[in-house]
Parts: structure tokens; C-alpha cells; sequence
């Protein structure tokens, strides 16, 4: 039985050839948000081309330290205990995975803690793209005035039964997906669609102080002075538009991706990364804009544009080209 999800007929769409020919929506609940945070469950509904489920299924896992925020998820130390741990549950969420795009909300953050309990275990996770809801929503132009999963689950009057529980926070985006995939196809939407890379920063060399090997949380980029932006700064960053290289991206707080790989993305698409903000500063990237850092507050002085995490991985994959100028 798959919980109740409808499979009522789809109207007649000519759906583009070039759509993924199934979808995996996944969710997961963690330790926390940081680099060295564990999963402790998981949950995946796959999809067939057309947004109808064809399985799903959900496992608690053991992530073989203190589970965190458990008024948020719910899940103790004692319910935890006997769980399997990740290693021993990865071949069977890769079955799940393989040969399809990974579907969730703020993919980016399920990617990298999937990603990482692959590296820890040693092996890598069969997913080559994922596409995120948050994006998907707004290249649909929902009329939703946030994008957390309530909001485009009432949206599309889906029921959610019990937040934070992987199995059903997977079931509900599955029911809120499909309307949403059948849109895109009706509307001949492009899916953002972004590219999955494997982590393999698993070392068995040890530093001092860790035992031979250990998992190295910190060592996802070597330590090394970033190049000058070699692009003018064109100003500001305008909401709705695309960012242009040699804007200046500041980052504020803690991010679900590595402040260092966000930092390395964004020097690779030739933004400047600006370690404090000024009046120059084009847009600030902060998963918390109600926060009183230095950075924030003076973002609301200087009216500098915000964006969180999700939106600015999105921008990231379509910079615009610096102009070009005869010299």
C-alpha cells in the first residue's frame, strides 16, 4: 500500500523528451546542520517519468552520536540505539537512488548530507542530478508566499500529517511534486536540473590527534588563497534577475554546504567572495536575515540585496557572462 496517494489518470500532456524518466523524492532528518552532522533517518518515494509512485520506503538510522534537536524530529537516543548504522543501510538506499534525479526541498541540503554518509562509508551515492522543489516552484511562478513545504503543501491541498518524520515529509513533496512536474510539462518548462558530484574526502591518513581512519569533517578543500575576481564589480544584485560576474557575495551564518565549497562555487562562476560587507557589497547570503550579526545589520543599513542558501545555489547555476570590453 503506498500510504494514500492518488494515481488518478493524468490529463493528456505531451510530455518534452528531454524529462528525467524517473524521479526519486527523498527526505532526510539529521544531527544537525553542520559538516560533521549525521542522518538518522531517511525516506525516499520513487516516481515513474510521469510523477506516479511506484514504492517508497524509510529507515531510521544510527548516527553513532547524540541525535540532536529531538523536539524537531523526535527520534532519542534510545529509539535510535539499535537502528542499523549508515553502512549498513547504503546499499539499499542506493537501489533506491540509481538511475534517477534526486527530487527534495532545498536539495542541495539532502545532497551533501547523503553525499557525505557515502564518503564515510566509502563508496558514493548513484545519483548524477537533483532538482529542487524550491526552484521548481518558483520557475512555475507559484503564488505562494513563502516556499517552505506547509506552504506549497497547502498550495496544492496536500495534507502533512507529521513534520519532520522522513516518511512523510517524502510522501507529502511526492503529492505536491507531481502537480508540479505536470505544470512544467504542460508549460514546457526547463526543469533545474543541477549536476550531483560525489565527495571522496575519506583519508586513511592520520592527523595528530585522530585515530587512523577517522572521517575528516574539514579537509573538503585544501587550504589555499583564493585569486582575485578578474571581472569589474557591476553592482548590486536586482531580485528576479540573473547575478553577473564580478558581483561581491558575502555569506553570513551557518550554512548546510560548506561555507568552503559554497565559497569555492562562487569564485568559479568569477563572483568576488567578500569577507565583510560593505556598500559595494552586491548581495548577502544568509539562511538566518533576522539574525543580528555585523553582517546583517549592516546589509538593512546599506539596503544590500538578501538571499538564502536554496536561492543562491539556484542563481549560481546561471551567471551572467561579464561584459566585454575592447582593450
Amino acid at each position: 500500500m503506498l500510504d494514500d496517494l492518488t494515481t488518478a489518470a493524468s490529463p493528456a500532456i505531451a510530455w518534452p523528451a528531454a524529462y528525467p524518466q524517473g524521479y526519486a523524492v527523498v527526505d532526510v532528518e539529521t544531527t544537525g546542520l553542520a559538516r560533521d552532522d549525521r542522518i538518522i533517518s531517511a525516506a525516499v518515494y520513487r516516481l515513474d517519468a510521469r510523477g506516479e509512485v511506484e514504492d517508497h520506503w524509510y529507515t531510521v538510522v544510527n548516527p553513532e552520536r547524540d541525535p540532536g534537536p529531538v523536539w524537531i524530529h523526535g527520534l532519542t537516543s534510545e529509539m535510535l540505539e539499535g537502528a542499523p548504522l549508515f553502512q549498513e543501510v547504503a546499499a539499499e538506499f542506493a537501489t533506491r537512488l540509481e538511475g534517477r534525479v534526486l527530487v527534495a526541498h532545498n536539495a542541495v541540503f539532502d545532497w551533501q548530507m547523503i553525499a557525505r554518509e557515502y564518503a564515510r562509508a566509502r563508496s558514493e551515492a548513484p545519483v548524477k542530478q537533483r532538482l529542487c522543489t524550491i526552484a521548481l516552484a518558483k520557475e512555475l511562478a507559484l503564488p505562494l508566499p513563502n516556499h517552505k513545504l506547509e506552504t506549497l503543501a497547502a498550495h496544492f491541498g496536500v495534507v502533512q500529517r507529521r513534520a519532520h518524520h522522513a516518511l512523510d515529509d517524502a510522501r507529502v513533496l511526492a503529492e505536491a511534486f507531481r502537480p508540479s512536474l505536470r505544470a512544467a510539462a504542460a508549460g514546457g518548462v526547463r526543469l533545474p536540473l543541477h549536476e550531483c558530484r560525489p565527495l571522496t574526502e575519506w583519508s586513511d591518513r592520520p592527523r595528530i590527534g585522530q585515530q587512523a581512519g577517522g572521517y575528516r569533517p574539514n579537509s573538503w578543500r585544501p587550504s589555499r588563497k583564493r585569486p582575485a575576481c578578474p571581472y569589474p564589480n557591476p553592482g548590486r544584485y536586482e531580485p528576479g534577475k540573473r547575478l553577473k560576474q564580478g558581483m561581491r557575495v558575502a555569506f553570513s551564518g551557518d550554512t548546510s554546504v560548506e561555507r568552503d565549497l559554497l565559497e569555492d562555487r562562487a569564485t568559479e562562476a568569477g563572483l568576488h567572495v567578500a569577507t565583510s560587507l560593505s556598500r559595494l557589497t552586491s548581495l548577502l547570503v544568509t539562511n538566518d536575515p533576522g539574525s543580528g550579526t555585523s553582517k546583517v545589520v549592516k546589509a538593512r543599513q546599506y539596503g544590500t540585496p538578501v538571499v538564502d542558501e536554496a536561492a543562491f545555489g539556484q542563481l549560481l547555476g546561471d551567471v551572467e557572462p561579464a561584459d566585454r570590453t575592447d582593450g
